[in-house]
């Protein structure tokens, strides 16, 4: 079961573990219980607590209140209006663009160390960008119109 190699102190200290963490009783459990019982006392007061010593409200329901509320700005139309996937595709593109910008913060501060394999692989990876860039600007994925 061991190896022969092993010190004859090292094999019996290594069975004396084992055999103690298997000779595990109840009475040792007592402390994780007793925390269980604080911890989910704890929540059961405070949810009661909460309940019974704050202030009732009133059951005012009013056009004004039953309004949505955005900065301050009077609501002008229904949210559920459609609007151009235009929006969707600019905000997707800056975030594709944006974190692949955060690729030459590394590159910035390992310039001398990396020398001319990281030069040549951030001309492979500015050629890549800049291919796609390319490629939305004749889809024609920025325009507004």
């Amino acid at each position: 079961m061991y190896d022969q190699h092993l010190h004859p102190k090292v094999v019996y200290a290594v069975t004396n573990n084992l055999e103690e963490m298997n000779n595990s009783v109840p009475a040792d459990y007592i402390p994780i219980f007793l925390q269980s019982v604080v911890v989910f006392g704890f929540v059961v007061i405070t949810m009661l607590a909460t309940h019974f010593l704050t202030a009732k409200r009133r059951k005012i329901d009013t056009r004004k209140k039953s309004e949505s509320f955005e900065c301050g700005i009077e609501v002008k139309g229904n949210a559920r209006m459609p609007f151009s996937v235009k929006y969707f595709l600019v905000a997707i593109l800056f975030v594709l663009f944006d974190v692949e910008i955060i690729f030459f913060y590394p590159y910035a501060l390992n310039f001398r160390e990396l020398g001319w394999d990281g030069m040549f692989s951030m001309f492979v990876f500015v050629a890549l960008l800049l291919t796609g860039f390319l490629y939305l600007v004749k889809k024609g994925a920025l325009k507004w119109e």
